[in-house]
């Protein structure tokens, strides 16, 4: 994840400190803001006011994290709120360390998650408050975020959660392997309400059916310098329609790191809500298999194809459409093999 930690004082400072250090070793792409004064090695000095930070960092961030007063954290953020399924995760510390509470896309974008390893190991108290969490009940958005689904229907995703609170059993159907144990709240038997794991858009088993589209893909994509939005969205959406593959299915898009400020590639990665991953022409030389192979590209960017490579090194290697290309675009396509579980 990409994650912003703010804070206004000394203590929530040092804080901020200790939460990056865990998030760091986590894997998490972490930077820490402090006004100047209070600012040590790594941090970034804040240059704007709460609201104007928390704007940028909706747009750029995965996650947020206030070091301060719960009252700052909610003021700053109130004027980007939009959506539980695109909102970043947005959680808030007492400047002690004491509390950490996830006031913000708890399940889907992963705030409850991110606040529960935090507080275990800075020894901080958690304060969950989503109904499935604290009534110990299957949450279909936490199931869907872990497993990499695209939840087709938010307001039915609303319902599930409410039938269940209200004690009824919800129907559960896969197109796709399923590992673990079906939750005792869910049911393989026929209910008005029902999920379904599937790629296909019009599956309708139930009543009411949520369907939950597995996000298989990753789009490996190069262009020549300043191609439009449109023109990469047209020529993506062309090859995935060729494929038969919804633009539901895709999980990230992945380049070189000569692109990783590409306007259109960041434009058409923001509108999708897709991580945009980038790698050094030596770890794309790095990665085995048989790639289709120019030289004109090695001389330009030090690596013979940048669309095969990235597409495979992110989503673990295995290709499933070799490189297209058209007006100076490039698309290649690999596919992510992970297991759909219950944990």
């Amino acid at each position: 994840m990409r994650i912003r930690i703010v804070s206004y004082s000394g203590n929530g400072r040092n804080t901020a400190a200790s939460i990056a250090e865990v998030l760091r070793a986590e894997g998490h792409e972490t930077a820490t803001y402090a006004l100047k004064k209070y600012c040590a090695d790594g941090d970034k000095p804040l240059m704007q006011n709460a609201q104007e930070w928390a704007k940028e960092g909706f747009s750029q961030a995965d996650a947020l994290i206030f070091c301060c007063a719960s009252g700052i954290a909610v003021r700053a953020i109130a004027p980007s709120v939009k959506d539980k399924s695109t909102d970043p995760a947005v959680i808030v510390l007492d400047e002690r360390a004491n509390y950490v509470i996830p006031l913000l896309s708890g399940h889907i974008g992963g705030a409850n998650e991110l606040a529960l390893l935090i507080a275990g190991r800075i020894g901080a108290v958690p304060v969950l408050t989503t109904a499935t969490d604290i009534n110990g009940l299957f949450a279909v958005d936490v199931f869907a975020s872990k497993n990499h689904l695209f939840i087709e229907d938010m307001q039915l995703a609303k319902e599930v959660s409410a039938a269940l609170l209200r004690g009824e059993k919800v129907s559960f159907l896969s197109d796709f392997p399923v590992e673990g144990s079906l939750p005792g709240e869910l049911t393989s038997q026929n209910a008005k309400l029902g999920i379904i794991i599937t790629n296909d858009p019009y599956a309708a088993p139930f009543e009411k059916t949520l369907r939950l589209i597995p996000r298989r893909y990753c789009a490996g994509i190069g262009c020549r310098r300043g191609k439009a939005e449109k023109e990469l969205e047209d020529f993506l959406l062309s090859n995935l329609s060729a494929l038969g593959i919804l633009e539901k299915e895709l999980r990230s898009i992945a380049s070189i790191d000569l692109k990783k400020d590409e306007a259109g590639i960041l434009s058409l990665c923001s509108k999708y809500r897709l991580p945009f991953i980038t790698y050094t022409a030596d770890e794309l030389m790095s990665v085995p298999g048989e790639f289709t192979k120019s030289e004109f590209v090695r001389a330009t960017v030090g690596v013979d194809c940048v669309c095969e490579r990235a597409a495979c090194l992110a989503a673990g290697g295995n290709l499933v459409q070799k490189k297209t290309a058209a007006n100076g675009i490039t698309f290649a396509l690999a596919k992510y093999e992970e297991a759909i579980r219950f944990e």
